[in-house]
C-alpha cells in the first residue's frame, strides 16, 4: 500500500486586515511559501508534479487561474502546472487530501499543497458583490434551495448562535475561551514555538514574523466589551475569528520519492476525509466528522494527542470538545484564529503546519485537525509524526 509523507510545512504569519501583509499581491504570498518549501527541503524543483492551492474568495488579484500563477512567480519551472481549490474554509485542507490522493493512487509522487488568502485585498464576499455592482444576479442560494431550508440566506453568525444555544455555552464561557485562545498564541510566539514553521517576509524593509492579530494586552474585561454579532447574542467579534492575511504549504511525497530524494519525512498521513451536514447550522459538521473518521481509522479520541480545531467560533471548539469528551489541555494548545487569524483558504494548511511542528516540540504521536465550512461541510485529517 502506498503511503504519502509530509516532509515539511511552512506558513506565514497571519497579517491583520489592512495590516502589514496588504502590501502584498496574494500571488506573492503563495510563491513565498512555496520557495520555502524547496529550500528547506532542498528537492529539485523539476520534480514537483502539481501545485494545488485552496483560496475561498476568487475575486480581483484572486482570479484567473490562481495557483498556476503562483507556480509562476515562484522559483518552480514554467512546467509544473496548478490548480485551485474552494471548499471554503477547508480549501487548503482540502487540497492536502487531494495532493495526497493523486500519491496514494501512484499517478504522481511530489505535490506541493497549500493555500493562500489576502482578506485585504480580495475581502470575503466580494467575489459576489462585484456580480451584484455590475447588475448581474449574485444570490448563490436558488429558489430551491431556499424553498428546501426555508430561509433566505445560511448565516455562519446564526449558525454559531444556534450551536451556543444547543450545547449550553454562555457568553463569559466563549470570552473566557477567546482569551485562552490569546494567551496560549501570546506563549507559543514568546517561547519560540512558531519560528520553525513561519517564513519571514520583509515589509517595507521590516521583517513580518509575528501574527499581527495576537492582542498581547488582552483581558477579560476588554474581551467581554465587545456587542454581540447578532442582537441579544453571545458571540462577538472577541470570541469569533480574525479577518486575516495569509499563505501556508506543505511538501507531501510518496515512498519512493522519500528514498529517491534522501528526503526526511516530519508525518505520515494516516486519514483524510470529508463530511457534510446541516447547512443551516452549518458549523456542527466537525463533530459527527471526527466521530465518523476515528470509527474508519480505528482510533479512539484518546488515541489522538493533540487536536486543532478551527475557532471559526468559539462555540465551534467548545461544542466539539465536550461532545467528542476530549481533553481541552491537547485543544489548540497554541492558540487558534480568535488570536492568530483565520485566513480562509489558507487556514488548512496553517493549522497543519502548527499541528505537526507541535507534535514534533512535544515529542507526540497523532494530530487530528478538523474544521467548519460554508455550507455544512468539514474536513478532518489525522497525521502521525515521523520520528
Amino acid at each position: 500500500m502506498n503511503v504519502a509523507y509530509i516532509v515539511d510545512a511552512v506558513r506565514t504569519a497571519g497579517g491583520r486586515r489592512n495590516g502589514k501583509l496588504a502590501s502584498w499581491h496574494p500571488v506573492d504570498l503563495g510563491a513565498e511559501v512555496i520557495n520555502a518549501l524547496l529550500d528547506r527541503t532542498g528537492i529539485d524543483p523539476n520534480v514537483i508534479d502539481d501545485a494545488v492551492f485552496g483560496c475561498v474568495t476568487q475575486a480581483g488579484e484572486q482570479t484567473f487561474a490562481f495557483a498556476r500563477n503562483i507556480v509562476l512567480a515562484s522559483k518552480l519551472p514554467i512546467h509544473v502546472p496548478g490548480v485551485t481549490i474552494d471548499r471554503q474554509c477547508g480549501s487548503s485542507q482540502q487540497a492536502v487530501q487531494f495532493a495526497a490522493q493523486a500519491i496514494l493512487s501512484g499517478m504522481q509522487d511530489v505535490v506541493i499543497a497549500g493555500g493562500v488568502e489576502s482578506m485585504s485585498r480580495a475581502p470575503m464576499l466580494s467575489n459576489a458583490s462585484l456580480h451584484a455592482k455590475a447588475g448581474l444576479p449574485a444570490d448563490p442560494l436558488s429558489p430551491r434551495i431556499k424553498a428546501r431550508f426555508d430561509v433566505d440566506q445560511f448565516s455562519q453568525f446564526t449558525g454559531a448562535e444556534m450551536m451556543a444555544k444547543k450545547y449550553g455555552f454562555d457568553r463569559e464561557q466563549l470570552d473566557q475561551y477567546a482569551l485562552l485562545s490569546h494567551q496560549r498564541a501570546i506563549q507559543a510566539t514568546e517561547t519560540g514555538n512558531f519560528e520553525n514553521e513561519i517564513v519571514v517576509l520583509d515589509v517595507d524593509g521590516e521583517a513580518h514574523r509575528i501574527d499581527e492579530g495576537i492582542r498581547f494586552d488582552a483581558n477579560l474585561e476588554s474581551v467581554s466589551g465587545l456587542k454581540p454579532l447578532v442582537e441579544n447574542g453571545v458571540v462577538t467579534a472577541a470570541n469569533a475569528s480574525q479577518i486575516c492575511d495569509g499563505a501556508s504549504a506543505v511538501l507531501i511525497v510518496s515512498e519512493r520519492a522519500l528514498k529517491a530524494y534522501d528526503l526526511t519525512p516530519k508525518a505520515r498521513l494516516i486519514h483524510m476525509s470529508v463530511s457534510a451536514g446541516d447547512p443551516v447550522m452549518m458549523l456542527e459538521e466537525p463533530i459527527f466528522a471526527t466521530q465518523k473518521a476515528l470509527k474508519k481509522a480505528g482510533l479512539k479520541i484518546t488515541d489522538i494527542d493533540l487536536y486543532e480545531v478551527n475557532e471559526a467560533f468559539a462555540p465551534v471548539p467548545l461544542a466539539w470538545l465536550q461532545a467528542l469528551d476530549a481533553n481541552p489541555e491537547a485543544l489548540n494548545i497554541h492558540g487558534g484564529a480568535i488570536a492568530l487569524g483565520h485566513p480562509l483558504g489558507a487556514s488548512g494548511t496553517k493549522l497543519m503546519t502548527t499541528l505537526i511542528h507541535a507534535l514534533h516540540t512535544q515529542g507526540k504521536r497523532y494530530g487530528l485537525q478538523t474544521m467548519c465550512e460554508g455550507g455544512g461541510m468539514a474536513n478532518v485529517t489525522i497525521l502521525e509524526a515521523c520520528s
